[in-house]
This record gives C-alpha cells, sequence and structure tokens, in this order.
C-alpha cells in the first residue's frame, strides 16, 4: 500500500497535490502557500495545474464545521472518480493550521479504503481511522 510522503518536495506529471484551502483560495500559509510551487492560484478552486484545494477554513480563516469539511471532501472523491488518469496525493488537510485532527479528518475519507479509488493516495496515519 502506497502512502502520501510526509515531505512532498517533487511530483510525476500525473500527480496532484492536495491540500487543505480557505474558502477564498488565499494560500498563505502551511501545505497551501507550498501548492503555489505546484501551479495553485489566488482565488481558484478545484484543479488548478498539479493542485487540488479541500476548504478546511472559511473566508476569513476560521476552521470550518466538519460537516463543512465532509461536503467540500464528497466533491474532491467525486472529481478524483471521474479522473483516473490523476494519482492523488492528499496531506493531512486541516491537521495543521486548521488544529484539528487526524480522528477528525482520516474517517472523511473512509471509501478510499474500500478499493474504490485507487487513484488517492492517504497519509500513513489516516488509515488508523477509516
Amino acid at each position: 500500500m502506497k502512502f502520501t510522503p510526509e515531505n512532498i518536495t517533487h511530483l510525476e506529471p500525473n500527480q496532484i497535490f492536495v491540500y487543505g484551502a480557505n474558502e477564498a483560495y488565499i494560500h498563505g500559509a502551511g501545505a497551501a502557500k507550498l501548492a503555489m510551487k505546484w501551479g495553485a492560484k489566488y482565488g481558484a478552486s478545484g484543479l488548478v495545474g498539479q493542485t487540488y484545494g479541500i476548504p478546511t477554513k472559511d473566508r476569513q480563516i476560521y476552521t470550518l464545521p466538519l460537516d463543512k469539511i465532509q461536503h467540500h471532501v464528497h466533491s474532491f472523491l467525486a472529481f478524483s472518480f471521474t479522473h483516473p488518469e490523476y494519482e492523488f496525493l492528499v496531506t493531512k488537510i486541516g491537521c495543521g493550521l486548521a488544529n484539528l485532527s487526524i480522528k477528525d479528518i482520516a474517517p472523511m475519507f473512509a471509501t478510499v479504503k474500500t478499493g474504490a479509488y485507487n487513484n488517492i493516495i492517504l497519509p500513513e496515519e489516516f488509515y488508523k481511522y477509516i
């Protein structure tokens, strides 16, 4: 089983860096700032360059409620399902600047464990909770 590397420094042409974003898509810190290296743009959502931001914070940079994050995760899962040509490297979204725990976020990706998403790579720590 493959896991998202702890520190991503390089992407292959078919790989997408999946990071925790805010709903304004202002990429000022954390993994969102790193996403700029691979094409993330201010104000742009969805697949941008080799990145995909999943909001974990609102436009005012407050942490979103878990049900809203879950909605954004579902949108991402639907997108990834229709794009098998990409390999999505999911970072520990929400577990840094949004101050959420892996225990809160990991279950949102439970369907990945079923094998329905062969193109989504998760952090190893997520598998303890899904």
